[in-house]
């Protein structure tokens, strides 16, 4: 039972003293009311004492948030940002970031028992990389003159809102970007009514390009599109489309991804007759794993994407690039061989039609990288079903100081 101790204001309990159990996925810590209902609270850590202010109430559980924390775990830490409780980012910066993997692998543990009724392997492992200046990418708004002096600034979207919170630097991103927004970036929003928001991307070689709505086409080839080296392979990409954030981490992943190929191919679970990649994005899994398959096959459903996708696989012997849902395609091809198949879909997973059709198909080994663990649970879950056995698993923490993480399954039959 909670050690709690409560207050009334105005006939409804809002004020509660509860013992925080565990944390749950999104990084909350988890309690329980007197009358026996679920609270997730914002900013609490297990083991932790708390003043929790209720700040939504349904007759099942509860949401909360930590405005005193009368007795402390040793992993909490004064968070680096002065920002942390606006900004809607970062949300676990009150964790030491040395422990913040072990608190992950111990939420996803629990998940995958608890949604799929699986034990996640015991060598299960997150990759994790630097907890500051990792962030390659983002999306911002520019503020405008701030008045009494200060120049016009840029922000992140609050929490749980539409405000703006606007900072000097963000300890996250990389410093070309921080860079880039206290110089040319406030410089083009300043001059550009249309730059109001700004889609940035830095290369990792601290060549930082852009993106806004409205972009002329011009201004968008010259200034939106990057080239990035991954594992000695450029790709292109542009600032208005999904790329990596955390290049620093990516090649891990990568090298993973590419080890699952390889073990595939040599047990005869799959073969290098076909790669098949769906939601390819930009084709990156394909351009970097194209010399080991005599077909390869993308399928996006995004335009802007496909055209980085034809010129990432522009040589790749019979290799096709395909404009649509990654269903649709499922259901219009029949695969009647045993071909290595990646997907990445996005976080709300494999649409139902995808995934019978994949089952049905004669897909042995399926490589499934994964934006959103509790999708990836609920997917896994059907496939195992369907005769799939989880063969690997591994996390990739791509946002240090936030609760989100990337997984990589090899499902196999």
């Amino acid at each position: 039972m909670a050690n709690f101790r409560r207050k009334t204001e105005s006939r409804e309990t809002r004020f509660y003293e509860l013992r925080i159990e565990k944390m749950v996925q999104g990084g909350d810590g988890m309690a329980r009311l007197p009358d026996g209902r679920i609270c997730f609270v914002q900013g609490a850590l297990p083991g932790e004492l708390c003043k929790v202010l209720l700040t939504f109430s349904k007759k099942d559980f509860t949401r909360g948030k930590a405005i005193e924390i009368i007795e402390e775990s040793p992993d909490r830490v004064k968070p680096f940002c002065p920002h942390y409780g606006k900004c809607g980012g970062c949300s676990l910066q009150h964790l030491d970031a040395s422990r913040q993997i072990e608190y992950m692998e111990r939420v996803e543990r629990e998940n995958f028992k608890r949604l799929a009724h699986t034990e996640l392997p015991a060598d299960f492992r997150i990759h994790f990389g630097k907890p500051w200046e990792y962030r390659n990418r983002a999306r911002v708004v520019y503020c405008g003159d701030r008045g009494k002096g200060e120049r016009g600034a840029f922000g992140f979207r609050g929490q749980e809102s539409n405000d703006v919170v606007p900072f000097k630097k963000c300890p996250v991103l990389t410093p070309a970007l921080n860079e880039f927004l206290n110089g040319a970036g406030r410089e083009l929003c300043a001059a550009n009514r249309d730059a109001r928001e700004l889609n940035i991307f830095d290369n990792g070689a601290g060549e930082v390009s852009y993106f806004y709505r409205g972009m002329p086409k011009s201004d968008f080839e010259k200034n939106a599109v990057s080239v990035v080296d991954i594992c000695g392979k450029k790709i292109e990409s542009d600032a208005s489309v999904f790329f990596q954030s955390n290049l620093g981490l990516l090649p891990e992943l990568v090298e993973s991804v590419r080890k699952a190929v390889e073990a595939g191919i040599a047990s005869g679970e799959s073969s290098d007759e076909w790669l098949i990649d769906l939601f390819s994005g930009v084709g990156f899994f394909a351009a970097l794993l194209q010399d080991k398959f005599k077909r390869v096959t993308t399928v996006e459903r995004e335009d802007g994407c496909l055209k980085h996708a034809k010129v990432n696989l522009a040589g790749t012997a019979n290799c096709e690039n395909v404009s649509a849902p990654a269903e649709d395609w499922l259901a219009n091809h029949v695969v009647d061989v045993p071909a290595t198949l990646i997907v990445d879909p996005p976080r709300t997973g494999l649409p139902k039609e995808a995934l019978e059709a994949i089952i049905a198909s004669s897909v042995n080994r399926l490589i499934y990288v994964s934006c959103d663990p509790v999708t990836l649970a609920r997917d896994y879950a059907k496939f195992a079903v369907a005769g799939f056995s989880l063969k690997q698993a591994e996390g990739f923490a791509f946002y240090p100081q936030t609760p989100h993480m990337e997984m990589m399954f090899v499902l196999s039959r």
